[in-house]
Formats: C-alpha cells, structure tokens, sequence
C-alpha cells in the first residue's frame, strides 16, 4: 500500500467520522421533533429546520472554555479526544463494500470490540479530572456498566463468528443468509440493548442522569470540548448500528446485487440508528438496580444460550 493510498484512507476514514455523525445527530433532533411535537428544530432554516445542526454548531463555539481551577488540567483536556478516538479507529476497519474497508484488518470482530470498549476511558478521565464529587459519581457508573454490557455484547458477537466460522466482518457479510436474523434473533437483540447500554443511551443514561447528578461526568465541560462528547456519542451511534448491520443484516447484502453495497449498509446502519433514537423518546430511564439487574440476569443468560445454540446448529450443520 502506497503512502497516497494509506494518507487518502486516512482522510475518508476522518471525513466519515465528522459527517456520519453530524448527520445522525441531525437526524435525532428530526426524529424527536415529530415524535415529542418539539416545533423549536422545525425553524432554523427555511426547510424543515436544515440549519438546526448549523446553529447548535455556532452555540458551541461562542460558549467560553472552562476548566475548573481544582481540575487536573491535562487529564480534563485530554478526556474529550480519549472519548471521540476509538470511534475513528473502529469505524475504519468497518467494510462498507464489497472487498473495501478503510484499513483491513484480519481479525476484525476482535478489533472492534477492543475498539469500542476503551471509549469508557475518556468518560473516566473526564468525571475524574472534574474535581467534581457529581462528575465522578457519574463516571464510576459509567464503569459499572460498561463491566455490566462489555459481557453480553462480547457473547453475542462470539455467537455470529461461530456461526460464519471466521473472525474477518468481511468474512461475515459473505456468510449472511436471509435466514441469519431470524437464527441470530436472540444475539441481535442482546447486542442492540448492549449497545444503547454502552453509549449511555436512554433508558441507560444513569451516568448522566441530569436529576440526580447534573449532568454526570459532562458537568464541568463548556464549549467545544463538551461538543466532541457529544460528537463522540453520535459517533459511537454510527458505529454500533454499522456493526449490527454488519452482523444481523446483511452489511452491504442487497435484495437485487451487491453493486451499490455502500448504499445498503448506510441505509442499514440508519435504520438501526433510529431505533436508537426512538428508544431515547419513547422509554423512561431505569434505576441503576434495574440497570444491572437487566444485565446479569436477563441479557447475559440470553446470550449464552444464544451462543450454546448457535454451537449445536455448527455442528449439525457440519
């Protein structure tokens, strides 16, 4: 691979994790306008409110940055950009197309979940370098429930590669079946729940819990550096509904050929993003005991059943 080839991966992998985002967050605020009756998002713009994500944009950039004064004030800095970079490296390894993803990687269904699990990191840096007892409270759920959700998410993924009998995403697109959903079902709905867990979604957002805690470890943040904490929970919407798509649907499997793949697995991908964003509307959120008791005792049997039925299918199948 040239050094021209490796630079232009590197900028669509870059250009990908600004605009998918900004699109889903523009998305989210359509989707809850309709469904809450919010008519404020309708207005920025001559269209359907076209400018809302332009105007939030400018907001951010006219607030002043603070850090507090009893911060940790390297660590507070670095937090935002710890959240945001996993995203990037996950998303990149993602195939959107036949044979094409932006960095190849074998092993894939390992990197991701590596990926996507030291997300937490950032949220910890931040509730800790706050010097805020609110922040803090807020990252250490964070923790307990990325321990919580890592667990099923994993067993449902390992589900799918012993059932394609590879660990490249590539290798498991090419394994789907339109059957695959309905054997998987189980593990896509444990991954999906898992998922909307890990990114601190509703009805799992007691890391943030603005009722009880502020706005948990966001609380101290101002400006741009709490728009990269948003940007990064767009992002890791991106790259979660991708990966479904990748395992449940199909990725870039279309009904006719797979000639416009890049288009199914973005409109897949949306698709799954929207359930995400109908769940923040439509469900109110748990309490931290219900939080985990959901985890150990509903989503994790699940899964291992999912895993153990999946491992007789191989075998009968072989």
């Amino acid at each position: 691979m040239s050094v021209l080839e490796i630079v232009l991966r590197a900028a669509a992998a870059l250009a990908a994790l600004l605009l998918l985002p900004l699109l889903v967050g523009q998305t989210e605020h359509k989707v809850m306008a309709h469904m809450q009756g919010r008519l404020g998002p309708m207005y920025a713009g001559a269209y359907h409110g076209w400018a809302q994500l332009v105007a939030d944009g400018v907001k951010f950039v006219q607030k002043e940055d603070i850090v507090p004064a009893a911060a940790d004030k390297r660590v507070f800095k670095l937090a935002p950009g710890v959240a945001l970079v996993p995203y990037l490296l996950a998303l990149a390894a993602i195939p959107i197309h036949p044979g094409f993803a932006i960095a190849e990687v074998p092993a894939g269904v390992i990197y991701v979940m590596a990926a996507t699990s030291i997300g937490v990191l950032g949220t910890l840096m931040a509730g800790w370098a706050s010097a805020n007892k609110y922040a803090l409270i807020g990252a250490m759920r964070s923790a307990a429930q990325l321990l919580s959700y890592e667990l099923p998410m994993v067993l449902a993924v390992a589900s799918v590669a012993l059932a394609a009998g590879t660990l490249s995403l590539g290798g498991i697109v090419e394994a789907w079946t339109p059957i695959w959903l309905l054997w998987q079902l189980p593990g896509a709905l444990v991954f999906l729940a898992a998922a909307v867990a890990e990114l601190q979604r509703p009805p799992f957002d007691m890391p943030i819990a603005d009722s009880e805690i502020v706005f948990g470890p966001y609380t101290e943040y101002t400006g741009l550096r709490f728009a990269l904490f948003l940007l990064s929970e767009y992002a890791g919407i991106v790259v979660m509904s991708l990966l479904f798509a990748t395992f449940y649907l199909g990725g870039w499997r279309g009904p006719l050929d797979d000639t416009l793949g890049w288009l199914w697995t973005l409109l897949k991908g949306f698709a799954i993003a929207i359930v995400m964003i109908w769940l923040r509307v439509s469900w109110p959120r748990l309490r931290e005991d219900q939080l985990q008791r959901f985890a150990w005792l509903g989503l994790i049997p699940l899964a291992l059943l999912q895993l153990a039925l999946t491992a007789v299918g191989v075998v009968y199948l072989q």
